[in-house]
């Protein structure tokens, strides 16, 4: 029992020495991960009350437009890029924005909901805007603003708009071979992308883009026959 009591005071004098030389160490450890959790959980909760504001303030935002209440649209978008920038809410709403200012007149601000959100959206929503805000410097006739507009990468999706969107521009600046080529490249993607699909699915959207696909021939043809 005394050989037991000794090996029990060793360890709890080894214990003790290894505590006096890590033990703010571990300490520190300890408290930087508590403060880590608290973050983290402070941090979600804050993402998640943003989140819901900015919900609040969208559906505001959307009720404004549909009522052509231009006012209340730029104070809502105006509080949504404020303060809830970092939400999807804020392109979302920035884009609903610029469509009701547009179609307001106000062509101006709906410029500035455009740029921002091409500016600071993401994937499918920036390069909306990108291709929105080429088309309203096309209407002021800003046309190298807009093809820089239509430069750079964009998601798979939009290359058939792009294409058609870039001999819009070259035909309103009469350079009609660059004008021609453009729309053949929007008419060769839009048939990469029929044929690419598979089964029924792939005849429907076939019969779906008839329409656009002889939009886009007229438009080229246009172009021949005038040259």
């Amino acid at each position: 029992m005394a050989t037991y009591d000794l090996e029990e005071q060793e360890q709890l004098a080894e214990l003790k020495a290894w505590w006096k030389q890590y033990g703010n160490l571990v300490t520190g450890i300890l408290t930087a991960a508590a403060v880590g959790v608290i973050a983290w959980q402070g941090w979600n909760w804050y993402q998640r009350n943003q989140t819901g504001q900015a919900s609040m303030v969208y559906g505001v935002l959307q009720r404004a437009a549909l009522e052509k209440d231009t006012p209340r649209v730029k104070a809502a978008s105006g509080e949504l890029l404020e303060k809830f920038g970092g939400t999807t809410y804020a392109p979302l709403g920035a884009l609903t924005a610029a469509k009701a200012m547009f179609d307001a007149g106000d062509a101006k601000t709906a410029k500035v909901q455009l740029a921002w959100v091409a500016e600071n959206g993401k994937d499918e929503l920036r390069d909306l805007a990108r291709l929105r805000l080429a088309a309203v410097l096309l209407d002021e006739k800003a046309y190298d603003d807009a093809l820089k507009q239509l430069d750079g990468s964009f998601n798979a999706g939009f290359a058939v708009r792009v294409a058609e969107s870039r001999g819009d521009v070259f035909g309103a600046q009469g350079k009609a071979s660059e004008a021609r080529s453009a729309y053949q490249a929007a008419l060769t993607k839009l048939d990469e992308a029929d044929k690419s699909g598979k089964g029924k699915n792939s005849l429907q959207d076939r019969q779906a883009n008839g329409p656009y696909r002889e939009m886009l021939q007229q438009k080229r043809d246009s172009l021949a026959e005038s040259k």
